[in-house]
């Protein structure tokens, strides 16, 4: 199997805090893969460890193979495009687009002016006086026309209204099935994961949780609903992910490969919005016991 990201014990510190910790992940080439988790939770940290604009403190990371940004061709074969879309205000779209040829070694003249013909862009525009959503495409449109083996995308849509969001989507899509390279996509905005990812990664507090394909991890997780008990009456091979409980009922979210028997369980399937906030509520409910210890 090809990876297009491994990482073993990735570790980058921040003075006395650590950003990410003990990061070990291997992401297959071919997929889309969403990384998501809370605000803070260690994403752009790990997209520009990727991306070779941080050096990690501990442990080791590659990129296609070898050291993140450790070459001019290493970094023509990895696009990035950041939260906030830096452009150059004072350039037209047509200044940005020879800029990038000249920086990119790999460059596809041809497939960049087509795109911003496609989206209906004036190249002599500036970029300052682009909309959001406007910005967002021309800076999709620079990392795609690298023609990466990757490309990383750091919260690009996070700014943008739902029509912007889902039209930017659309394109990305359009573009992986066009010129089959993978993607690295970076939310806190699972509905949008969920219309365009087939892996995904949850991080939350600088540490990978849970990380496969889609298709096989909602297979393999779901949700118990029963009256209320010990969850010692689970068989043995069901891990807990996440548990709560009201005076009569317990609601479980589970992961493993047995069937429940007991009639007492309601068994339902979960969305990947459920699956990703199952292990983020985990998180929280022991960092919520901890603080309770804490008073004590």
């Amino acid at each position: 199997m090809t990876f297009v990201l491994q990482a073993q014990a990735l570790g980058k510190k921040y003075g006395k805090r650590w950003a990410l910790s003990d990061c070990s992940i291997d992401i297959p080439a071919g997929h889309v893969v969403g990384l998501v988790g809370p605000n803070g939770a260690g994403k752009t940290t790990l997209l520009k460890l990727a991306s070779g604009q941080l050096e990690p403190t501990a442990g080791d990371i590659s990129v296609l193979g070898g050291r993140p940004g450790g070459t001019p061709g290493q970094l023509a074969r990895v696009g990035f495009v950041a939260q906030d879309t830096p452009l150059y205000a004072g350039l037209t779209i047509a200044e940005h687009l020879r800029l990038g040829a000249r920086l990119n070694p790999r460059w596809d003249a041809d497939m960049a002016r087509e795109r911003i013909a496609r989206l209906g862009l004036a190249p002599s525009r500036r970029a300052g006086r682009l909309s959001g959503g406007e910005r967002a495409q021309l800076a999709l449109t620079l990392g795609l026309a690298k023609r990466p083996e990757l490309l990383i995308l750091d919260e690009p849509v996070a700014s943008l209204d739902p029509l912007a969001r889902r039209e930017f989507m659309q394109r990305l899509v359009e573009a992986t099935v066009e010129h089959e390279f993978s993607v690295v996509l970076s939310s806190h905005l699972i509905s949008d994961l969920e219309r365009i990812c087939d892996y995904v990664i949850v991080l939350v507090d600088s540490r990978v949780q849970v990380t496969g394909e889609v298709d096989g991890l909602l297979a393999t997780h779901y949700r118990l609903t029963g009256p209320r008990r010990t969850l010692d009456r689970l068989p043995s091979d069901q891990h807990v992910v996440s548990a709560g409980e009201t005076d009569r009922q317990s609601t479980v979210v589970v992961r493993g490969d047995a069937a429940i028997l007991d009639p007492a369980w309601t068994v339902s399937r979960l969305s990947l919005e459920d699956l990703v906030l199952a292990y983020m509520d985990k998180h929280a409910a022991g960092n919520r016991r901890a603080a309770v210890e804490v008073q004590r």
